[in-house]
């Protein structure tokens, strides 16, 4: 499936995903990742896993790529829906000098979609 055919919710669910990364509202934050959510990231060799609290707490305590000037560059490369309340979306983004690609596993849940688990990789160097 298009992503342009995804349920608007998903969309917004993604839009604001992009808001959250580059301008750290913990507001939004607390929309966007359910959690329960879990990030992953074998980047290097080392396997990291964060959950929900220890990711909140470092996007919290950080520059934000708008404070930084980072230009804004987001977009979704692949999306799948498998079930009305299960999908898959691969976005990618710009900030703090690199290009990132996630795997976002997305759940429908308590009336609303979520970032479950995410899995993320800096896949080469901003412009």
């Amino acid at each position: 499936m298009n992503f342009e055919q995804a349920d608007p919710a998903i969309k917004k669910l993604i839009a604001d995903y992009f808001e959250v990364l580059h301008f750290q509202d913990m507001d939004l934050f607390d929309k966007v990742f359910h959690k329960n959510c879990v990030l992953y990231s074998a980047q290097g060799g080392e396997l990291s896993i964060r959950p929900y609290d220890v990711y909140r707490e470092a996007v919290a305590n950080r520059t934000s790529p708008a404070e930084l000037g980072n230009t804004r560059r987001d977009k979704v490369l692949m999306f799948d829906q498998i079930s009305p309340t299960l999908a898959l979306v691969k976005p990618q983004l710009e900030m703090f000098g690199g290009v990132m690609q996630d795997y976002l596993n997305i759940v429908f849940l308590d009336g609303q979609w979520w970032v479950m688990a995410k899995m993320w990789e800096k896949v080469g160097d901003a412009e």
